[in-house]
């Protein structure tokens, strides 16, 4: 395979509309009703949370498992004493903190192109700032020599990623500018927005525009893109989580797209148009697979009910390393999930415990984070805590490599 050092080496851009998009209507679509399901302010707290699931599925695609809990430890500054332990804490805080900074920029100006070129080095820079050292060392073969990881920085050397013989690097700044020229969202209808969204995640690792970091910064962009899209369900779902889960078929897909045009019947551009549209089929499948598995995780009854169920089995004295807790509780609970928050004056109104006991329920909850205030007095809002997630969302991050709730 030839190294690559003109931009029409990457054509075609987008896969053949038929066929898909009624797929990416559909994720438009199941994407937008996500919002409604809950209140804002329970909706912010799951956001919060998905975001540390997002950064522990990232992190499991690079092969590292840092348990959500140990990444919701280091956002405290709690860090394992085992070293290896504290790097992939640090590896998971990096994607929460990177994709707070995402959503920032976006909140100040959103016409932002996530395209550019100088959003996706930002992306590099900020993540590979917060990374541990060992993490930022790279084997850079055309050096014979160990690397440290220059953060926001497009590599200097050609590369070969697996089979796939990456352009060469002194022509990655003419790739990323068409690159952002063909998928910036501000150019698109909404249709082609969500074709654009599966296509550029590929195109952007078949550019391999950093030394290493490139598929962290791809799934951090394609969050990113969904956000500048629309198509994010306001940060209900996650792309890691879609993407880990069918680790293989992600890296087969990716390796399919990189094939070169096969016949006069493949395209008329350097690379395969019909596997460019097999990888967006499995992306954006793959995608609004995890859109419908959210809008099931956050069907208000059934949230209400699991979160009921949960006190109720703290009450049997079932969930370990937790003790004994009211089935008042319950109650504070889902009002916080229904109303958004609940007055503390209300608690004994809501639980029908007398004014002290209620009092002392609402601080037990308060300590385990089951419930939190913005203020010391001001209203009671439904936490998140890590132990309990898996409980509230079952399946949403322990069934898959066999991790029992925390």
């Amino acid at each position: 395979m030839a190294v690559h050092y003109i931009p029409s080496a990457m054509e075609p851009m987008f896969p053949e509309p038929v066929g898909l998009e009624d797929l990416a209507v559909e994720v438009i679509r199941k994407s937008a009703a996500l919002e409604g399901r809950l209140h804002a302010i329970p909706r912010r707290s799951v956001v919060e949370l998905l975001r540390t699931i997002n950064g522990y599925y990232s992190n499991l695609i690079e092969g590292h498992a840092t348990h959500p809990v140990d990444i919701e430890r280091a956002m405290r500054n709690d860090y394992s004493a085992d070293p290896a332990k504290r790097a992939l804490q640090l590896e998971g805080r990096a994607h929460v903190e990177v994709d707070r900074l995402i959503d920032g920029c976006l909140r100040s100006e959103p016409g932002l192109n996530v395209c550019d070129a100088a959003f996706l080095k930002w992306i590099h820079a900020e993540f590979y700032r917060r990374m541990p050292e060992e993490f930022s060392v790279v084997d850079a073969r055309a050096a014979n020599r160990a690397l440290r990881l220059a953060g926001g920085e497009l590599r200097d050397q050609d590369v070969v990623a697996a089979r796939h013989v990456a352009p060469a690097h002194d022509a990655i700044p003419e790739f990323l500018e068409r690159f952002s020229e063909v998928y910036e969202p501000g150019r698109l209808t909404e249709t082609r927005k969500v074709l654009a969204f599966a296509a550029s995640h590929h195109r952007l690792l078949w550019i391999h525009p950093f030394l290493d970091g490139n598929g962290r910064v791809a799934r951090l962009f394609s969050s990113a893109y969904a956000r500048r899209a629309r198509i994010d369900g306001h940060g209900l779902w996650t792309v890691s989580r879609a993407l880990a889960r069918r680790r293989d078929e992600y890296m087969a897909a990716l390796a399919g797209a990189d094939s070169e045009r096969s016949n006069d019947y493949d395209g008329r551009g350097n690379l395969s148009l019909r596997a460019l549209g097999e990888f967006c089929r499995f992306f954006l499948e793959t995608c609004l697979d995890q859109i419908e598995f959210m809008a099931g995780m956050l069907e208000p009854d059934g949230l209400a009910g699991r979160i009921t169920g949960y006190v109720e089995l703290r009450g049997h004295g079932i969930v370990p390393d937790r003790d004994h807790l009211r089935p008042e509780a319950g109650r504070l609970l889902v009002e916080a999930l229904h109303h958004g928050e609940v007055e503390r004056g209300a608690a004994a109104r809501v639980t029908g415990l007398g004014t002290r006991t209620a009092r002392s329920l609402v601080s037990k909850l308060i300590a385990e984070e089951l419930l939190y205030s913005e203020t010391p007095k001001g209203p009671l809002r439904l936490g998140l805590p890590m132990d309990a997630v898996s409980y509230y969302f079952p399946r949403l991050y322990s069934d898959e490599v066999g991790l029992a709730p925390a």
